[in-house]
């Protein structure tokens, strides 16, 4: 079974790099970048496996659910799977060259595998508390890499993130303890059958409001958001890349989404607070990116804004809003990511994330330029890159569903997205160059590799939407679209 390789080749790259890689010069690049390619590669086949099967479940010893420990690839799993380790691999490309700049390499590449595995035990895993396990594996290892550099400011934001990560994760905890007194079972696919039988009193009540606090946090939506301008600010590219391309959307997103939709079973209350919270985190974050001079911090409230329009599409709760909110979550995941890892490039090279300290860098490094062009234009909505596309689709989704001041708030954060770019590409890539910019050369050639790709999907993820790819996007929306029987999905393959 392939499930538990999601797991293990990260966790076993981590402790060949921990016990190998100091001794060893580049085994530490060659060992996670294989890895990552590895697990990219079993992703894209786990993907199609699901879409001929169904569902894959994994029992653990052979003991099946309820007894037992069970994995769970189903569409939704399979879906961000792919994502995951699209970014991860680039991000670890990306970071042969980058990470020279810092020292003791080989602890970044242990902790960035043992990121890597938590996040994908969060979306494999079939059974809560080891998503809660799994959840934390990853959390910890965010905190390491956050502090990474270990100057004060990194180290202060690490500190911040530790924290509301910390009180995020008794909510989640708490929640997890309530939900197995009250159904005396850990299994989410059992778990989900028990809630059918039962009716909904204030102890699920109490634990929604719960997950809604702790995934909340973990997936800084407003008002639960203030550490992670710092947080994504402080890290290394390749991990703010992480942190704001896929770990939020893993840890926050996804988990919330699977217990409220597929255990919990979704309902009117839930949707409007998703909305509402969607809306919120959208329009509140781009306001704040628009006085930012600071790229990273910029781009940072972004993520925040944008995470916004992945909640509300989701929370409309329609097959279009489901499948443009997910659309979403894969195009943010493309687009803010190689943004990040341009951010990093220009310090590579210039030496400052300042704006006001830039001008005219795209005459000595038009790849870099080019690339922050194409994510610029990709986030902001504007066609043909794959932002528009799925920006339209939940605009479409609220208008459909009666929502039209939603649909409004989704028009004007565009527009204002747009105007953040702008100055973005005004005061870094256009104008004059500064003189003493003169000497300063383009990235070496893995930072260049991975920022073009990324640009080239910004460019080509619009072709998702055609038929001979969408069951990549119908297949993840109609899990979450079918509710409970999710649990009859999953126990039904275990007979199999």
């Amino acid at each position: 079974m392939i499930l538990p390789l999601f797991v293990i080749v990260p966790l076993a790259t981590a402790f060949l790099v921990a016990l190998f890689a100091d001794k060893i010069k580049h085994l530490g690049d060659v060992l996670t970048t294989l890895a990552a390619a590895f697990l990219l590669g079993l992703s894209l086949y786990a993907a199609i496996a699901v879409g001929h099967t169904g569902v894959l479940v994994a029992m653990m010893g052979g003991w099946p659910p309820p007894v037992g420990i069970c994995l769970v690839g189903d569409g939704l799993s399979v879906f961000m799977l792919v994502i995951v380790n699209l970014i991860a691999f680039l991000a670890m490309l990306y970071s042969v060259n980058y990470m020279n700049l810092y020292t003791a390499k080989w602890k970044f590449h242990a902790l960035f595998m043992l990121m890597l595995t938590g996040m994908a035990g969060v979306i494999v895993s079939g059974d809560l508390f080891n998503l809660y396990i799994f959840l934390e594996i990853a959390s910890v290892a965010g905190y390491c890499l956050v502090a990474f550099g270990t100057d004060a400011q990194e180290l202060e934001a690490a500190f911040r993130y530790a924290i509301m990560g910390a009180v995020a994760s008794l909510f989640i905890l708490l929640g997890v303890a309530l939900l197995y007194s009250y159904t005396s079972t850990l299994n989410l696919a059992d778990m989900a059958l028990v809630l059918a039988q039962k009716e909904k009193g204030m102890v699920i009540t109490f634990v929604s409001v719960l997950f809604l606090a702790g995934f909340g946090l973990k997936a800084a939506l407003v008002p639960c958001h203030a550490w992670l301008p710092d947080a994504h600010s402080s890290a290394p590219a390749p991990i703010s890349a992480m942190l704001s391309g896929v770990f939020i959307k893993t840890i926050g997103i996804y988990a919330m989404i699977r217990i409220f939709f597929n255990i919990f079973g979704i309902t009117d209350a839930y949707l409007s607070v998703l909305m509402v919270l969607g809306v919120v985190s959208m329009l509140v974050a781009v306001v704040l990116a628009l006085g930012q001079w600071d790229l990273k911090r910029l781009l940072a409230y972004h993520s925040i804004s944008q995470i916004g329009y992945i909640v509300l599409g989701i929370g409309l709760g329609t097959p279009l809003g489901v499948l443009g909110g997910l659309f979403h979550l894969f195009n943010h995941s493309v687009f803010k990511s190689l943004l990040f890892l341009n951010s990093g490039a220009v310090d590579y090279s210039v030496g400052t994330r300042n704006l006001k300290e830039m001008s005219g860098l795209r005459e000595k490094m038009p790849v870099t330029a080019g690339t922050s062009f194409v994510a610029s234009m990709s986030i902001s909505g504007i066609p043909p890159f794959n932002g528009f596309f799925s920006k339209l689709i939940i605009i479409l989704a609220c208008i459909q569903k009666g929502c039209i001041w939603y649909a409004f708030a989704a028009v004007i954060g565009s527009i204002l997205t747009l105007v953040s770019f702008t100055k973005v590409q005004k005061y870094a890539f256009f104008g004059k160059l500064k003189e003493k910019y003169a000497d300063i050369k383009e990235v070496p050639l893995f930072m260049k590799f991975s920022m073009v790709v990324l640009a080239v999907i910004c460019v080509l993820a619009g072709l998702l939407l055609l038929p001979p790819f969408k069951f990549f996007l119908n297949d993840a929306a109609r899990v979450l679209l079918a509710g409970k029987e999710y649990a009859s999905a999953v126990l039904t393959a275990t007979l199999k």
